[in-house]
């Protein structure tokens, strides 16, 4: 199964990002989206991925002297052995990235030549289900189509798709050029010539696969972090502390480098609400989940989404 046209649908924080990492790998993207106020939401997102891409990139130039000089896994492979000429070049990838991408609204015109559809829509499996069923006609026989679901399961919506066999998820962690993993789990009736397909798909675009044996809710890692975010969640709720000294405990008690309030502005408050609101029990406002949703909803609702907004727990310039 070779895998060449890539479309992506959706052009959110990890949308874009799977779509220019894709491209800057030397795939054919295109981003799907719902209308063209999406389209001039997501351009930004692009931009700023260049401009990541392509300062990353001059700064290892700046550096190399044949040792590990520290970089983003997913930008370059073997730094040790890279030269000025091999760093032009992955600038050059960069920039012809950016302007190889097709942005549309068109999804019959999207999808079809795709060889594989990576969906990254909202986290609310009424959405999904609505879109699978306007997908499954217009897609090729050939396509692949993988979900990048934070929780929901692939066999959950397999039948919908019009394709089970080839369907599957492929879960990104967010920073995707740096934390360059892919999650790769499959359902009962995925076809293993499309679960392999997928995981070198994966390698080809400069992740890591994981490869899961079974499904899980959560995966791998959102199985850990997503427990750790809501305790977070849970203690601003409780008004036992807030965000800043929350993540100061974090960072001073363990060394990482992130507090949690600050991983959920890369998530996205999005993100965070939509797998909140999948607890019956955040229906109750004054249960906790309830508490964790309803300041989750007044900061989205105010435009505080998180670091692509420019605010969410914390100001960005």
């Amino acid at each position: 199964m070779d895998i060449k046209n890539v479309v992506v649908i959706g052009g959110g924080v990890l949308g874009s990002q799977i779509a220019y990492q894709s491209a800057y790998k030397g795939f054919d993207v295109t981003i799907w989206l719902r209308s063209d106020a999406s389209i001039e939401r997501s351009k930004p997102k692009l931009e700023r991925l260049k401009g990541i891409y392509n300062a990353e990139l001059a700064s290892v130039k700046e550096r190399l002297d044949g040792t590990a000089i520290p970089h983003s896994r997913g930008l370059l492979d073997n730094v040790e052995k890279a030269t000025a000429a091999d760093i032009d070049a992955l600038i050059a990838n960069a920039n012809k990235a950016f302007e190889d991408l097709v942005l549309t609204t068109d999804l019959a015109e999207a999808v079809k030549d795709a060889d594989i559809v990576i969906e990254a829509l909202a986290e609310d499996p009424a959405q999904k289900t609505e879109f699978y069923t306007k997908l499954a006609p217009l897609m090729p026989k050939k396509t692949i189509l993988v979900t990048n679901s934070s929780t929901l399961l692939p066999s959950h919506f397999a039948e919908v798709t019009g394709r089970p066999a080839k369907y599957m998820s492929l879960h990104f962690a967010n920073n995707i050029w740096k934390s360059n993993t892919a999650e790769v789990m499959g359902h009962a009736g995925t076809d293993k010539a499309v679960y392999d397909a997928v995981a070198k798909f994966a390698g080809d675009i400069g992740m890591v696969p994981l490869l899961l044996k079974k499904e899980q809710p959560g995966y791998i890692l959102n199985s850990m972090l997503v427990p750790f975010l809501n305790s977070a969640e849970m203690l601003l709720a409780k008004d036992v502390a807030d965000p800043e000294t929350i993540d100061k405990t974090w960072k001073l008690g363990t060394g990482a480098p992130l507090g949690p309030f600050q991983i959920l502005d890369i998530v996205g408050l999005t993100t965070a609400y939509n797998i909140v609101v999948l607890n019956p029990e955040a229906q109750n406002p004054e249960s906790i989940p309830g508490k964790i949703a309803a300041l989750l909803k007044e900061k989205i609702d105010a435009g505080k989404t998180g670091i692509n907004a420019g605010e969410g727990f914390y100001k960005y310039n």
